[in-house]
């Protein structure tokens, strides 16, 4: 799943998506990691926007010791197939909800347990692209999103078999006003052909700086 990726300059972006700064933008960092601020693009009146969330929807789980809730876990990737679950269900079906994130390239992990390292991939004739997402408020932590994933294509499963879900600029429009029951035409693979992949010998965990960095989840 992906859990680290790269944001866009924030001028590009603007431009390419035809936003403007919403009143939640701040500057936040280029590389972004799950609990922590991201960019996104939602539609507010009718237009564009690019605004600073969380990347994660909290998910609260209760101790079986105590029956206490624990510190909320950042769900920062959507299943596809998942989309009509409760736990999605109910903002993947308005369009209000989505969002697209702009990416200029998102990572995985690869190689052997205790040893994995970098690997980032981008598309050849996008140097930002859209990710599907989906955005919400939260009592926990303000506004969020999630990026919506998919099944990687069958060149690359040995990277990881599953991938974000790369929208197309023209059907960008259509990501953010369709009916959910009409979005399903974008739950397969992204070509592997039109990627770019980077292998690096940057070692995986190497900014995960403390025992309390903040665990990935999948839903």
């Amino acid at each position: 799943m992906c859990n680290r990726a790269e944001r866009g300059d924030t001028q590009k972006v603007l431009n390419l998506f035809k936003a403007k700064r919403g009143a939640r933008f701040n500057e936040g960092p280029l590389q972004i990691h799950p609990a922590q601020p991201g960019t996104v693009i939602r539609v507010e009146n009718g237009e564009r926007v690019l605004e600073q969330m969380t990347w994660g929807f909290p998910l609260i789980q209760k101790s079986k010791k105590t029956g206490k809730p624990l510190k909320p876990k950042p769900v920062n990737n959507a299943r596809f197939d998942k989309l009509h679950t409760y736990f999605w269900k109910w903002a993947a079906e308005k369009p209000e909800n989505r969002c697209l994130i702009p990416t200029a390239r998102y990572c995985e992990a690869c190689g052997e347990p205790g040893c994995m390292t970098e690997t980032w991939l981008s598309v050849k004739d996008q140097p930002i692209f859209a990710w599907a997402g989906l955005w919400a408020n939260s009592d926990e932590w303000g506004s969020v999103f999630t990026g919506v994933m998919t099944d990687n294509a069958p060149d690359l499963i040995d990277i990881h078999d599953r991938s974000p879900v790369i929208i197309d600029p023209e059907d960008w429009d259509f990501w953010l006003t369709a009916p959910l029951e009409e979005l399903y035409r974008f739950d397969r693979p992204y070509p592997a052909d039109r990627l770019r992949v980077e292998h690096t010998t940057t070692p995986w965990f190497q900014r995960r700086a403390s025992p309390s960095a903040p665990t990935d989840l999948l839903i």
